[in-house]
């Protein structure tokens, strides 16, 4: 076989696979009833936690979908079958509710947990792929998963059905977070580490520079003594303040190489004679991403911080958000 039928054989293979699982995601779409309404209802009404259970292949899919759940509203955790059998059912009380994943419904591991799961007053959800099966018949509740074939061409490898399984735990999960109404700014407080977390939750007073290393200079002072002070604190910026503390301008490097260009500068001169007389700036208690949309959308490094009072309270630039993980 030439090299470029060999490629070919190996992409249609691959697109083989990947049309074979997405038909048996809409299948499963397809299913879906008034069960697996009652079944949302049923985990929105659960007191404790949505406590998820699967073996080998499916145990793998369960521990996913349990990630999902739970950072998107729904107090979830994966179990291991084997080693709930051995002590670890003592997590679960009867305030909580088990979703067992099983493609065959008879995985002797999870259904040898049933009977200890009924006397603890459990309620069951299970997604198999044979409504017949033990798991099926023994759940509160069961989600057909089952699949016409699976993509492996040798038919052994689980991977349609994992596929379907865990695309139904999708669904489930992200009904319940419509259900719940859970919103952006609750995904961060679950993930405070990533991304979208410091985007929704660092605020710009987290960030600012403030008191001694506010840069913070008079209109009355040198051009000369506030570049000092503009080198001291490093935001390539100074805040003008008058005798009362209010914010009348700002002067930044920018400033100063406009300057140079005309050259029409005194460095004994007052700052005020020649500073922005109208400095952007930001409320400390807005989010951080907010002063880097304004830093981006005015083509600016830097912004000062006001209190409530419209006071100056701090500074920052983009090396802030940088290093705070915004940008």
């Amino acid at each position: 076989m030439t090299d470029d039928a060999v490629s070919s054989r190996r992409l249609a293979l691959a697109r083989d696979v990947l049309a074979t699982e997405a038909d048996a995601i809409l299948n499963v779409s397809a299913r879906l009833d008034a069960v697996f309404l009652r079944a949302v209802d049923a985990a929105l009404m659960c007191r404790g936690r949505l406590v998820v259970t699967g073996m080998g292949k499916s145990g793998h899919i369960g521990r996913k979908i349990a990630a999902t759940l739970a950072s998107t509203g729904t107090p979830a955790f994966f179990m291991h079958p084997a080693e709930a059998a051995h002590g670890d059912l003592g997590m679960i009380t009867g305030d909580d509710m088990v979703l067992a994943l099983s493609n065959s419904g008879e995985t002797a591991e999870v259904v040898a947990l049933l009977p200890a799961l009924r006397r603890k007053g459990v309620s069951l959800l299970a997604i198999t792929g044979r409504p017949e099966s033990t798991l099926a018949r023994e759940a509160d509740w069961h989600l057909d998963a089952a699949v016409e074939r699976e993509a492996c061409p040798l038919g052994l490898a689980p991977t349609s059905s994992t596929t379907a399984a865990l695309a139904l735990g999708d669904a489930l999960a992200l009904t319940l977070l419509d259900a719940r109404d859970f919103r952006e700014e609750d995904f961060a407080l679950s993930h405070p580490g990533g991304s979208l977390g410091k985007r929704l939750l660092v605020r710009v007073a987290d960030v600012m520079h403030s008191g001694p290393a506010l840069p913070v200079v008079r209109p009355d002072t040198r051009l000369k003594d506030a570049l000092y002070e503009i080198s001291r604190k490093g935001l390539g910026m100074t805040a003008v303040c008058d005798d009362d503390g209010q914010l009348v301008g700002v002067f930044t490097d920018g400033d100063l190489r406009r300057l140079l260009d005309r050259d029409a500068f005194d460095l004994d001169g007052p700052v005020g004679a020649v500073m922005n007389r109208a400095p952007r700036h930001i409320g400390a208690e807005r989010l951080a991403a907010e002063a880097l949309q304004r830093m981006q959308q005015d083509k600016i490094n830097g912004l000062l911080a006001l209190d409530a009072a419209g006071r100056l309270t701090g500074a920052l630039n983009m090396h802030d958000l940088l290093r705070a993980g915004v940008v």
